[in-house]
């Protein structure tokens, strides 16, 4: 299988990389994190300087010029098409119901405040209770719904300030 790959280099250039084009990459690593690269017949010195292995972000000097490169693959890109990008909930500033269904009950009143990951409703789907938590610390601006009501798919629920 040839997976797809999204690269964003200095949060502004991105393209797209196949797990064939990886394949093909001539490099051998010289040292600890060095790597020499040939690429149309030019050679790169390559060095990984920092890297979280978890959210797939490097720091890479190549030819003593830095580089900060962000690497989404197939799953990542799901992920981020379905709305639920890692990381992105620290900026949330309302919710919306991920998937239509009942409001069996509600935690949280305007002006309240709530802690991050602390439970504000409870929504019925497919026979089965979910709970939905605040994404982050914050007060409640509005809650747009009650208990009873039956939600679409992308329903606004709460309302951050």
């Amino acid at each position: 299988m040839n997976n797809k790959y999204k690269v964003k280099v200095n949060n502004s250039i991105e393209f797209d990389i196949t797990d064939d084009d990886v394949s093909k990459l001539n490099a051998e690593k010289t040292a600890d994190n060095i790597y020499h690269v040939l690429q149309n017949n030019k050679p790169f010195k390559a060095e990984l300087v920092d890297s979280t292995f978890n959210r797939k972000k490097y720091s890479i000097k190549v030819n003593n010029h830095s580089y900060d490169v962000d690497i989404s693959n197939p799953l990542d890109l799901l992920i981020d098409k379905m709305g639920f990008t890692f990381g992105s909930s620290k900026q949330v500033n309302s919710i919306k119901a991920p998937m239509p269904g009942l409001i069996l009950d509600i935690h949280v009143k305007e002006g309240q405040e709530v802690k991050e990951d602390e439970g504000l409703l409870i929504l019925e789907a497919m026979k089965m209770e979910n709970v939905i938590t605040s994404p982050r610390d914050a007060v409640i601006k509005s809650v747009n719904i009650a208990k009873g009501d039956a939600i679409d798919k992308g329903h606004l629920l709460i309302e951050f300030e």
